[in-house]
Order: C-alpha cells, then structure tokens, then sequence
C-alpha cells in the first residue's frame, strides 16, 4: 500500500531540512514552511515583486561552504547556528541570524522571508516526491551512501513507502497518471534535473569523486519500464516535481494512504 513514510520542510534555503509529522499544502501549492527564507544579497530586488526572486537565493549552488555549517532548527521558527538561536518569525531574529550566516559563509547578505511559495527552485510548482525504494536503489549505486545518505542529498519534500523504486517517474509525460493524497491532489510537473549538490557530502561539501559519471550510468541502465522515457530530457534527473491541482488548505500526515488516478 502506497502511504507517505515522511515529509520533510526546508525552512531556510540551503540549510537542512525539518521532519514534520503533518504539513499543510498552501494556496500555492508548496508545503507550508518549506523555504520560506533564503539568505539574499542586499542589493536584490525585493522579494515582493513578481518574478524569480530565487535567482538570487544563496544556497548549495553558489557556496559549497554552507554545507559545514552548523544549522538547525528547534522548533522550525527557531534558526540554531553555532549555539546561538534566533526566531525567525521577527524582523529582529531575522536580521541577527542573517549576519551570523553571513558572517559564518563569508558573504554579503540578509535573511528574507517570502510568502509562499518562498523560495522555492520552481514558484509555479509544488512539493518534490521520491519512493522510499529509489533512495534504497541509489544508495546500492555508492559503496560510501545509505539510504540516509542519499535522502540528505536529495532534499525532497515528500517521500513515499510501500512502492517500488522510480515509482515518482510514471507522473510525467503526455499521458501520465495523477495521484491522491486524501483531497490532495497531484500531477506530475517535471522530472527533477539533479544540480552539483547531491555530488557533495551534506556535512563538508566535499564531492564525491565520480558522483555525476556512475549516477548517469546506473540511472540509464535502471530506468523504469513504466515511465515515459521521452519525458526526461536526460539521465541526470531523479525525483518528481509534482503540482496540485486541487487542494490546497488541506493537510498530509504521515501515514497518509496515495493512489494513483488514471485519466
């Protein structure tokens, strides 16, 4: 049975990721509380005009030293570096956790927040969905990744149990299926192209040497009969990004049961 074996948030881009047990979908169709803030330059536009404002997010693409930072979040309102805290729900606890970052990574820059959809790669798109058993299968591909390994660097909103791997690849392409979660409801938007982060050990940001090369090949040679492979532009993508279509206001727990829906 297909159920959602965890949900997990981003609240600040680049940073590590928060389990939750429950996360409500947004009028915009990402999980509340997923990017929310992004360390930005000082001189970006502000975040409340229309257009990518995630084009100047800085995160794991631009610096690979936000990797060894030492972040969490307590609960996720509440940024932890290096032993300090700083709620983020104030402009104040904002500005201070912002020129603690900055100053960690070395950069010129301020801690933002935006309405959602925040500061996600695709504003017009929803969570990112992956299988229990695709982290399993790409772990099988390193001798150095576990599972866990591999779901730190993939960063993924929402992922599914009770499936086999490279289950989230069906949802794309002309003809594909939808899936449900609940009232939730789901489409396949594009398959995920992969950047350099998941090449980089989450707590160093040193890459692994070979990461992209052998990533290519298992990928080409495990792809799934049941996926359109005319829908993915390349084999250095792994994950769904998926869009609601219906929904929004509505929560997912864990546990959740998915079906597929044949249209």
């Amino acid at each position: 049975m297909a159920r959602i074996g965890s949900l997990c948030v981003f609240p600040v881009k680049g940073l590590d990721g928060v389990t939750v047990d429950a996360a409500p979908v947004t009028d915009a169709g990402t999980l509340a509380g997923d990017r929310e803030y992004a360390l930005c330059p000082p001189d970006a536009p502000p975040v409340e005009e229309p257009g990518d404002a995630v084009e100047w997010a800085i995160n794991g693409k631009q610096s690979e030293r936000i990797h060894a930072l030492d972040a969490g979040f307590d609960p996720p309102a509440t940024l932890r570096v290096a032993g300090e805290t700083f709620p983020l729900d104030s402009a104040d606890g904002r500005t201070a956790a912002g020129n603690r970052l900055a100053r960690v990574l070395g950069v010129d820059a301020e801690l933002r927040r935006r309405d959602p959809p925040g500061f996600v790669d695709r504003p017009d798109a929803g969570p990112t969905v992956v299988s229990t058993a695709t982290l399993q299968e790409v772990a099988s591909w390193f001798d150095a990744l576990s599972p866990a390994d591999v779901r730190r660097r993939l960063r993924v909103n929402v992922e599914v149990s009770g499936v086999p791997a490279f289950w989230e690849d069906q949802f794309v392409g002309p003809d594909a299926p939808r899936f449900r979660v609940g009232d939730v409801k789901f489409h396949g938007v594009e398959p995920c192209a992969r950047c350099v982060v998941p090449e980089r050990d989450p707590d160093t940001g040193d890459p692994l040497p070979g990461f992209r090369e052998r990533f290519v090949e298992r990928r080409s040679a495990t792809f799934p009969d049941f996926a359109d492979r005319d829908a993915f532009p390349h084999d250095y993508t792994l994950t769904l990004v998926a869009g609601v279509s219906a929904g929004t206001g509505e929560t997912m727990c864990v546990g959740d049961e998915l079906s597929v829906v044949h249209t």
